[in-house]
């Protein structure tokens, strides 16, 4: 129900769903071991450390959830603390207990009540801050701009502030009210800082700080160096034994006779100098292998040296060893094996990535290490000649492209820019780079422009918050119900500064969508990004915008929020009668059927009419999602009918996938109320989520365990449906033929994999239709789904259907 939905815990049931769901403490005691162990045994210090840290927090978990003190589950998971309090939370969404904004203070609160001669407690901090003197520090601050909200908290005494200055004195009063329990407990004071925030057109990904730190952290690659080591120092040396055996012998040495004396001390040199070099010289370790060609040569040394003839069978071993080696490589002093040798100095003398990491480094020291950088290439250029001369690094080397790629990362420039560049690889990264444009467009409610940033500011803190793991259809606490955020709505009502939020928020919606579809085709929304489409439908005042999350099959109840019913009511208006609805079987009338009752539910309830069991309608859409699973199931791994329904996340899968089906998972929603056009074209798009699927079906043969591949597989074909279904017939149908085609160039095993998916594509797009069960012409056709409570029919050993179709 998050963006950790994938990380949330297996919730055990053996009862009915409709009971209470609880959350089970075996997942927070699994983690707890295994931090445990790796705190012991982790041979890194610093992850140790790490560890330590994860130890306390598990143990507070289960300690809070034994006592009673914690609520997993819950919007309020801490007794006596609101929801607007930001909890610590450890992964898959467990709080501790404690609040993020607690703890010991921080060397810029006991600064704050150093320069106001203040005992160092929050309690005093809090109170000086509602004085003429604390009031007047805020407002200087509210209007340079320099300081830093890390945690949404620490907006508050800022908001007091503005609203005091604003006149707003009853506002104010509340609000100094609601906090003044927590006052000797949480920070409320915002952090100085040196500079004004940045500007919210550009974002980037990683600081220069961050990406300083990485680049001097660098350490010196275990294999390189060893290669390095055997091309300098052990190749040569293998050179100096073939010579010898050279020598010494006949053409073909004759090598079971006795050495001479010139002979045997050149040996007892040579195995001198070995014992040396393996001293001074351990990271390569062939040459200790006595059935290497090396070792072998060595070993004849050893016989030689000793005044002992060499036995037969390594006489015999021996000769082999040297033809074999001059075969490959020439005579040692020959042409070809000079230019081998001196090939292989230049690779060797080529400077270690670590030293040129630590160059990079100290170019990026003068830039601001807290914000990103517009210049990175100025950080990435050869090596000057001062800087050779300081580093020992060659004048005019160049820095490696994964060097590159790192400085890259902590690129300032516009999102659009961020992801042509690849600095924005994927959905996910994206979804953590919005908030700081959400939040610029978020603040355009507000005229005065110190409160504008202030409002970027607490949004951008605030979408810090990790969030929680809730059942019950509970949502995560959102930005609105922070009583600082909620003081100030009477202050962003102006005609002017609306309409100008609206607009922003309007164009950043279309924005993101267009790029995050654009961008990612055949890649499902994550739920960080849905939630920040859904923050700009808010602002935007698209009150019939529903965007919906992606669920956790492993904690569903099987019930739906009604949004989700609202959601298929605009894609069934977009698409009903296209190849998407006909391809996945929707029937439009029934959606739009349920979709008008639970309107007429929710005005009754806005009239204040009582209903016994509530909105109707999210049952009946939850209803119709199982009955499409069940039917699905029945045949869909070939196992005859159908079982009865039990709770397991496969099946919760299955029902979570038919709602995305009558859904679209959002992309209905982009196209109808965002108005989202991809400049791409929704052809070019198709192909690319075709492309996307067969490179993933790829992946299933020889997966050991497939299923989240295919999985994926699906997710990227029903994208591409979707974008098919908003193209032209003619341009639909060049389509089959480009995907069958583009099928047949697949290794063997991902078009006999796509066969039955590519048959079932082109029986509908030709006006055919699957049976009930999803399968056509015997099963040769198949409608493709990722979920399935058995084997799935695209993990066969032998797919069935056509290859090429």
């Amino acid at each position: 129900m998050d963006e950790i939905a994938d990380q949330q815990p297996t919730t055990p049931r053996t009862a009915p769903p409709a009971q209470t769901p609880t959350a089970s403490p075996a997942h927070a005691a699994a983690r707890l071991e295994q931090a445990l162990r790796t705190s012991a045994a982790h041979p890194d210090a610093a992850a140790r450390e790490r560890a330590e840290g994860r130890v306390r927090q598990w143990r507070a978990v289960l300690s809070g959830m034994a006592a009673g003190r914690l609520t997993v589950g819950s919007r309020t998971p801490v007794a006596g603390l609101p929801a607007w309090v930001t909890p610590e939370v450890v992964r898959g969404g467990f709080a501790t207990g404690t609040p993020a904004a607690s703890g010991p203070l921080t060397p810029y609160e006991e600064e704050a009540a150093h320069r106001a001669g203040l005992p160092a407690t929050r309690a005093e901090l809090f109170a000086h801050a509602l004085t003429e003197e604390g009031l007047t520090g805020l407002w200087e601050l509210l209007d340079s701009g320099r300081y830093e909200v890390v945690l949404p908290e620490e907006s508050a005494l800022l908001t007091v502030a503005w609203l005091v200055r604003a006149g707003d004195i009853d506002a104010a009063a509340a609000l100094v009210a609601e906090l003044r329990p927590f006052a000797d407990r949480l920070r409320f004071l915002p952090r100085p800082t040196d500079r004004p925030a940045a500007d919210a057109a550009a974002v980037h990904r990683r600081s220069v700080g961050e990406v300083a730190g990485q680049l001097a952290a660098r350490q010196p690659k275990a294999a390189v160096e060893a290669q390095r080591e055997a091309l300098t120092v052990w190749r040569p040396f293998e050179d100096d034994m073939l010579a010898h055996w050279l020598r010494y012998g006949t053409g073909t040495p004759d090598v079971a006779g006795t050495a001479g004396d010139a002979s045997r001390a050149e040996a007892g040199a040579l195995l001198e100098r070995y014992r040396e070099l393996a001293a001074a010289h351990p990271l390569c370790g062939k040459h200790r292998d006595p059935k290497s060609n090396a070792g072998i040569l060595r070993r004849a040394l050893e016989e030689t040296a000793a005044g002992r003839p060499v036995p037969a069978r390594l006489a015999g071993l021996l000769q082999h060893a040297v033809t074999s080696m001059v075969a490959k490589r020439g005579l040692p002093g020959s042409a070809e094996h000079t230019q081998l040798r001196r090939s292989q100095a230049r690779q060797a003398a080529l400077p270690a990535h670590h030293r040129i990491a630590a160059l990079v480094a100290q170019r990026l020291a003068p830039l601001d290490q807290r914000d990103g950088t517009p210049d990175v290439e100025s950080p990435v250029a050869p090596v000057t000649e001062a800087e050779a001369r300081a580093s020992g690094l060659p004048a005019g080397t160049a820095v490696p492209e994964r060097l590159r790629q790192t400085v890259r990362s902590a690129l300032s420039a516009p999102l659009e820019t961020l992801v042509e560049q690849g600095v924005v690889p994927s959905a996910e990264v994206l979804a953590e780079l919005v908030p700081q444009l959400v939040a610029a467009a978020t603040a355009q409610r507000y005229g005065d422009p110190a409160l504008r940033t202030l409002a970027a500011a607490t949004y951008r803190a605030f979408r810090n918050r990790r969030s929680l793991l809730l059942l019950d259809l509970a949502h995560q606490v959102r930005v609105e119900e922070l009583p600082w955020v909620r003081a100030l709505a009477a202050h962003g009502t102006e005609a002017d500064a609306a309409e100008r939020a609206r607009g922003a928020a309007g164009a950043a919606l279309r924005q993101l969508g267009e790029l995050a579809v654009g961008a990612f085709p055949g890649t499902l929304l994550p739920n960080p990004l849905v939630r920040e489409l859904s923050q700009l439908a808010r602002q935007a005042e698209l009150a019939e915008a529903p965007f919906v999350e992606e669920l956790a099959a492993d904690i569903f109840m099987g019930a739906f929020s009604p949004k989700f019913l609202t959601a298929a009511r605009v894609a069934t208006d977009l698409l009903d009668g296209t190849l998407y609805a006909r391809y996945y079987g929707i029937d439009g009338a029934a959606v739009r059927s349920m979709a008008v009752v639970q309107a007429a539910e929710r005005l009754a309830r806005d009239a204040g009419a009582r209903t016994a069991a509530g909105p109707a309608t999210a049952p009946a859409f939850a209803g119709m999602c199982a009955e499409r699973a069940d039917a699905a199931r029945d045949r869909s791994a070939g196992s005859g009918g159908g079982a009865s329904r039990s709770w397991s996340p496969a099946a919760n899968g299955t029902v979570i996938e038919q709602a995305q089906i009558l859904t679209t998972h959002n992309l209905a929603v982009l196209v109808r109320h965002a108005g989202i056009a991809p400049a791409a074209g929704w052809e070019a798009l198709a192909r690319a989520c075709f492309t996307t699927t067969c490179r993933l079906v790829a992946r299933v043969e020889g997966h050991p365990r497939p299923l989240a591949t295919v999985k994926d597989a699906a997710y990227a074909w029903r994208q591409m449906l979707f974008h098919l279904s908003l193209c032209t017939p003619d341009r639909q149908a060049a389509f089959v033929e480009w995907a069958a085609a583009e099928a047949a160039r697949r290794p063997w095993h991902t078009a006999a994999r796509l066969g039955p998916a590519l048959a079932g594509l082109r029986m509908v797009a030709a006006g055919g239709a699957f049976g009930a069960d999803g399968t056509a012409h015997g099963g040769l056709a198949r409608r493709f789904l990722g979920w399935s409570t058995e084997g799935h029919w695209m993990c066969r050993r032998t797919p069935p259907g056509p290859a090429h179709p």
